[in-house]
């Protein structure tokens, strides 16, 4: 992997699991529970400046990192809702690197965007914490990948999203210094 890959990858890219034990559910679980603590205990004291730094050359600046995940966890929870609640709906997918150029993505302050992963985050882990394991055999259609995704898939999925743009963040701070 050269240096580019590396930073836009830290953690290397999402490698599918085969099979998901119980308790490494439980461990997904607890990075949902525990994310947005991490992520304000990360960035809580980053300046505007700092905050509009991108994590690589032609990479996204943190704030538009934080908002991307307020709006990919968003969905990802409704997506979890309607696969609970529908016979695998077909799933609307998104432009995420549209949305991370526009305005509420790219200028103002995080805050609504850390409020709102606080809530999604709590919310989901509640949610997560009371399904069963059939439950999170439930899925969904994603039109664009034709492919159905399982629940247990999505949360390993969300739960690398989650620790690949930490990484992000934090390599850029050790890297800065700050």
């Amino acid at each position: 992997m050269n240096n580019i890959e590396a930073k836009r990858y830290p953690i290397g890219k999402f490698n599918e699991p085969i099979q998901i034990s119980d308790s490494e559910l439980d461990d997904y679980i607890k990075v949902i529970k525990n994310f947005q603590g991490k992520l304000k205990n990360l960035i809580e004291n980053f300046s505007d400046e700092q905050l509009d730094t991108p994590y690589r050359e032609k990479g996204w600046t943190v704030r538009q990192l934080v908002n991307h995940l307020a709006d990919s966890h968003a969905n990802a929870f409704v997506r979890f809702k309607l696969a609970l609640t529908e016979e695998n709906p077909v799933i609307k997918p998104y432009h995420e690197a549209k949305w991370a150029e526009l305005e509420d993505s790219t200028s103002i302050n995080i805050k609504p965007a850390m409020r709102m992963l606080k809530g999604i985050h709590q919310r989901w882990y509640h949610l997560l914490k009371s399904l069963t394991n059939k439950q999170f055999e439930r899925t969904f259609h994603h039109p664009e990948l034709n492919r159905n995704y399982d629940l247990r898939i999505c949360l390993a999925l969300y739960v690398w999203h989650c620790n690949h743009h930490f990484t992000h963040i934090e390599n850029l701070k050790t890297e800065k210094g700050w």
